[in-house]
């Protein structure tokens, strides 16, 4: 929601364009390993081994990486939101993200100047919608479902929320999510 996707349906295809890809067999390859690779069993190397580099490719593995890396872009909007949040309110973020790629993102986007606490599923071993990255997510904050908000821009990943008592925010764009959290008393005013 802050940035764009790190390495979703879109990113893969733009991939496979880029690198001449056969799309099915990286897609069927990607599901066998996405769980492992996001929950931080699997680095970015073995997950490339698995699923590009299991063949010899006319690119390097570096060139695969960087490329991977450049999709992530920021969103100014979103962004400047959350840094307005962030002065008044704890902010944790709860993501499904490789280690590397989730640490790319935390450093190359200032996101340690934003947030209190990353429930990474790469740390943590699990994942949205599951409900238990939820609860660790509360557990570690020490805070009541009823004092969190938890925003998304997938409805599936709110019900794991929604399910442990949180408040929910179904984002759409940056000025709906500003209207969303008004009308739980969460203000972005300084």
């Amino acid at each position: 929601m802050l940035l764009t996707n790190a390495w979703d349906h879109a990113e893969r295809e733009r991939a496979f364009a880029k690198f001449s890809l056969n799309k099915e067999d990286f897609e069927q390859r990607h599901k066998e390993v996405v769980g492992s690779f996001e929950q931080g069993k699997l680095s970015l190397d073995d997950y490339l081994a698995q699923i590009v580099f299991y063949q010899s490719r006319s690119f390097s593995r570096d060139e695969f990486k960087k490329f991977m890396f450049s999709l992530s872009q920021p969103k100014p909007e979103v962004l400047e939101l959350a840094r307005a949040l962030s002065t008044r309110y704890v902010m944790g973020t709860i993501n499904n993200e490789s280690c590397e790629l989730n640490e790319y993102r935390i450093q190359q986007f200032g996101l340690r100047q934003i947030f209190d606490l990353f429930v990474s599923s790469c740390y943590v071993g699990l994942r949205k919608p599951g409900e238990q990255i939820f609860r660790l997510a509360l557990n570690l904050i020490q805070k009541s479902p009823d004092q969190c908000c938890f925003i998304d821009d997938r409805p599936e990943n709110l019900a794991g929320a929604a399910k442990v008592g949180m408040q929910t925010v179904l984002m759409q764009n940056p000025e709906q999510l500003k209207r969303s959290l008004q009308d739980f008393g969460i203000s972005s005013a300084a």
